[in-house]
């Protein structure tokens, strides 16, 4: 029995979830096919799923097409759960796009094809609903070839159109696109030697490598197209591969909480077996599998192991984090998730109790790692950092729905970072000038280039102090860099201790160790924030805002209407072009202003505009005051304030 592990993923909207409803009809898996509108799908199980009829979270479900053990991922449309279906991308063998026959190409499919070329996952496409009016077949294949600068190869052609008896006719896929990656197929195309075998052959070799993408041509609502999709999966699509005797190495790639509460990770292995009762590594720890269950038929089942090239859900491992190896860490493709961009501070109902919605929001936090929460201790208030306002959205009703709490936001705010303007450096000696703490420590912070993020370096002997002592200090500086002199986190920046000294470990006779005289992590700790701090005040920082690349399709003659606008969003087109009735616009626009952005494009394009956007880079704010982020620290800004919530005392 092979295995394939396969992911369907599309433009919000564009049928993916129906597509999989059909799949697994067609499969027999169900009987009955489930509906989007009336919450009735297998995959979106979610009750807030059901409500909105969009896709949040990664569901996996198999279903056997002859020899074949499918496991079929569906991933969520939506721009703002991104990072979704980019932890899923990494497990995948293939992939199924679906494109609407209707709209064609849109943003989230640019990104989605970007994104699985960039992993050379071998991808078909699926031209979806093709019964309904206004549905087109060569435009659509234009837009393919055009926008997603893809090379496709249509695997027959589309009859009725637009109406119910829409039909696809499979044909002989056209050799031009193969013959250009390979010169053989070149030779045989044009001596006229080509033969169906080779041509075929030609086919499943490209596909395969993720250099060609076979298109079809269906409609899931009334299942045309869908069995010869389902033979090019079988035929096209290489099934997973790994050594189930190899070394023990998977990626867990979702988390979700059990009804105990329990902690249930989805992890697919590449090498090797896992049994129950087995201890693992996952992340650098280490735990004990308690139970397995894998895919099939449709459900999940229990097992007392999951080999190689499987999908299973794990339990026992407690501190298990999404992103985790478990085993022998893998080399693949790097994934790249773009930063939340957006925060804004949870605000409780009048009868939601604080610890409770910390704890949800912490789970919550679980399930996706890329949402960062932030506690002020102080004004015992939480801020969660998010992607997009419907994600926001998502998390208050997935609150209310599943943990009973009634909470609202406040105004979501752009996230910055501080980068420190210039070279600055400072030094407290042991205690000397107010200093409190048993311990030297000098620290020189100086600007990085743009994406490096925080480098820590010695100036100092190693040997000079016990090296858990310098452990501290970099652990330290790490922890304080989460918030500078504007409260944001610094980043792009090389931190260099520069001076160290502690007191010896002292004993009185007849007595044991004497921590008074003693150097200990507690004041390496203790001391670091004052002067890092106090180099960074003397270097200066700036801050900066996340920025996204925008794309806008309009129609030419809303040219006028849309460059006012853009300019009052302090957006900054770049590039504009003309293409025929269409112009084209890209450019920067603050983080901040695309939720607006989008709102106003309707309006202003008649609705036939298509904006897309992505974090693209961080810019200096030279509008207005520049933000600041309150703090959450012992404020090492104010040093008496910091020594008495460290210390109890203001000094010495």
């Amino acid at each position: 029995m092979h295995l394939l592990n396969l992911g369907i993923l599309a433009h919000v909207d564009a049928g993916k979830t129906s597509l999989t409803e059909r799949l697994l009809h067609s499969a027999g898996i169900i009987d009955e096919i489930g509906s989007v509108d009336a919450g009735s799908t297998q995959t979106d199980t979610l009750a807030l799923e059901r409500q909105r009829g969009i896709t949040i979270k990664s569901a996996v479900v198999s279903f056997p097409v002859d020899d074949i053990t499918v496991n079929l991922l569906d991933t969520p449309g939506h721009p703002d759960f991104i990072a979704e279906v980019e932890r899923v991308l990494g497990v995948l063998d293939g992939a199924v796009l679906v494109v609407s026959a209707v709209e064609g190409v849109q943003a989230q499919t640019r990104v989605l094809m970007r994104t699985l070329r960039r992993l050379r996952i071998p991808t078909l496409v699926f031209v979806n609903k093709i019964d309904r009016r206004g549905a087109r077949q060569e435009g659509v294949l234009r837009e393919l070839s055009g926008r997603l600068s893809a090379p496709v190869v249509p695997m027959g052609t589309a009859t009725g159109l637009g109406t119910r008896q829409a039909a696809f006719r499979p044909g002989r896929p056209a050799p031009d696109v193969l013959a250009d990656h390979d010169d053989d197929l070149l030779t045989a195309y044009v001596d006229g030697s080509l033969t169906p075998e080779r041509l075929h052959a030609a086919l499943v070799a490209q596909t395969r490598a993720g250099l060609v993408h076979p298109v079809y041509f269906g409609s899931a609502m009334t299942g045309a197209g869908v069995p010869e999709l389902i033979a090019g999966i079988k035929e096209l699509l290489p099934p997973a591969d790994g050594d189930p005797e190899g070394p023990l190495s998977g990626t867990v790639f979702k988390v979700e909480r059990g009804p105990a509460g329990e902690k249930i990770a989805y992890a697919r292995l590449f090498s090797g077996t896992l049994r129950t009762r087995d201890r693992v590594l996952f992340g650098g720890r280490e735990g004990k599998v308690t139970a397995i269950s894998v895919f099939d038929h449709g459900t999940d089942v229990r097992d007392e192991a999951v080999a190689a090239g499987r999908i299973a859900r794990l339990w026992g491992l407690a501190e298990v984090r999404i992103g985790d190896s478990v085993g022998v860490p893998r080399t693949a493709p790097g994934q790249v998730f773009a930063p939340p961009t957006l925060e804004t501070v949870v605000v409780p109902g009048p009868d939601t109790d604080p610890r409770s919605l910390h704890l949800a929001l912490t789970q919550l936090a679980e399930q996706d790692p890329l949402i960062g929460l932030r506690h002020d201790e102080v004004r015992q208030e939480t801020s969660v950092s998010l992607y997009g306002e419907v994600q926001k959205e998502v998390v208050q009703a997935t609150l209310a729905d599943e943990y009973g709490l009634d909470v609202t936001f406040r105004e979501t705010t752009p996230l910055c970072v501080e980068r420190p303007a210039g070279p600055g450096a400072a030094v407290e000696f042991n205690k000397k000038g107010g200093n409190p703490f048993l311990a030297t420590v000098g620290l020189r912070v100086d600007p990085a280039p743009p994406g490096t993020g925080v480098t820590f370096g010695l100036e100092v002997e190693l040997g000079s102090m016990p090296y858990a002592f310098f452990k501290a200090v970099e652990d330290t500086v790490r922890e304080t860099l989460g918030q500078g002199l504007h409260g944001w986190q610094v980043t792009d920046c090389a931190v260099t201790m520069t001076h160290s000294g502690y007191s010896p470990r002292q004993s009185h006779a007849h007595q044991g160790f004497d921590k008074s005289m003693s150097s200990t992590g507690y004041d390496f700790r203790g001391l670091t924030p004052l002067v890092l701090i106090e180099a960074l005040r003397r270097a200066g920082t700036r801050v900066y805002e996340p920025m996204h690349h925008f794309r806008i399709e309009a129609p030419a003659d809303t040219l006028g209407a849309l460059l006012p606008v853009l300019a009052a969003l302090r957006a900054v087109p770049r590039t504009t072009q003309t293409r025929g009735a269409l112009c084209v616009l890209e450019g920067a626009v603050p983080a901040a202003r695309v939720h607006a952005l989008g709102q106003r494009m309707p309006g202003l394009t008649r609705g036939e505009g298509e904006l897309e956007s992505a974090f693209d880079h961080y810019a200096p704010v030279v509008h207005g005051t520049v933000p600041e982020r309150p703090r959450t620290d012992h404020n090492p800004l104010n040093r008496k304030e910091y020594l008495l919530n460290v210390t109890g005392r203001t000094g010495s």
